[in-house]
């Protein structure tokens, strides 16, 4: 990869959907449930899945379709998905690694499904046991047979600002991947902040190199907040014209393969938010709050990291 930042945008003025919507990414089901001590039964997560999409969430990352020995707390992905109540107009998708888990999620109905890299070497080793370019490589295979049968398919860029293995991380770096799966013709690039240390500087930089040649539309952003900085990243990404976030309903999860990353962005703060700005979403906050409680009385210990419901 030795393609460059384009600097021609940089510092340009961008705006958000003229629509005034903004796309919230519910991710809780995958992402927050893989990290939680507590293996629920199936039935647990096929209520919670159907509480989010009861609150008006479109779009549910519902479980993954990888290794059972990897994330235990995902083996039943297919069960999930069978026992779905599935409503109009809400699309669920899965994790998939490798063929055999998108023959998994083709067979399980999934809408949808996400590939995963890093922009860290490091950690791509040790979260997906390959190379950067190895993933793409695969990925280039998955995205080709996933659009043949007609789903939808997202791409997740993690430790783009900061690895925990070898520290921060250049947009340099993130530029040229996010380059390469847009040309695989993925729908949609999710830039990660894996370990949550990206603060509002970070993101602008990140994104003013980004938009010198993805388009807008085509990226989401996915923070977490450990140190208590998401909710400032989501205004600076809005401020840029990002209008697709990733969030966890309770601000559950992380990363099971990331020291120090606890805690996504709540769906709850992130729904908060954005109504102070007047920004639509169609999503019902106080219902993703009820589906928040039930969840908390079955994961025993965990604390609700949201900090405004």
């Amino acid at each position: 990869m030795t393609r460059t930042v384009n600097e021609a945008t940089i510092g340009a003025a961008f705006e958000l959907d003229p629509a005034g919507r903004v796309r919230v990414v519910e991710v809780g089901p995958r992402d927050g449930l893989q990290n939680e001590r507590v293996i629920l039964p199936t039935e647990v997560k096929v209520q919670f899945v159907d509480s989010l999409s009861g609150a008006g969430l479109s779009e549910i990352e519902v479980s993954s379709f990888v290794n059972p020995a990897r994330v235990p707390q995902l083996a039943d992905a297919d069960a999930v998905f069978a026992n779905l109540t599935r409503r109009p107009g809400v699309r669920y998708t899965g994790l998939v690694a490798n063929e055999r888990g998108l023959d998994r999620a083709i067979a399980a109905q999934a809408d949808g499904i996400a590939v995963f890299t890093a922009a860290s070497e490091a950690f791509a080793l040790r979260n997906i046991g390959q190379t950067i370019e190895g993933s793409l490589e695969v990925f280039r295979g998955l995205v080709s047979r996933a659009r043949n049968e007609g789903l939808w398919v997202r791409a997740y860029v993690s430790t783009a600002f900061s690895c925990p293995f070898t520290g921060p991380v250049a947009p340099g770096r993130v530029l040229p991947i996010v380059i390469d799966l847009l040309e695989m013709k993925v729908d949609e690039v999710s830039i990660g902040d894996t370990i949550g240390s990206a603060r509002p500087e970070d993101v602008a930089r990140l994104t003013e190199a980004l938009l010198g040649s993805a388009p807008v539309d085509r990226l989401a952003y996915h923070f977490h907040d450990t140190h208590g900085s998401a909710l400032e990243n989501v205004k600076t990404a809005l401020d840029y014209g990002i209008s697709v976030f990733d969030s966890s309903a309770g601000g559950l999860g992380g990363c099971p393969f990331a020291p120090g990353a606890p805690g996504n962005l709540s769906t709850e703060d992130l729904l908060a938010l954005l109504a102070t700005r007047g920004l639509e979403t169609g999503v019902d906050r106080d219902r993703v709050k009820g589906a928040v409680r039930v969840m908390r009385s079955r994961l025993s210990g965990v604390d609700n990291s949201s900090r405004l419901c």
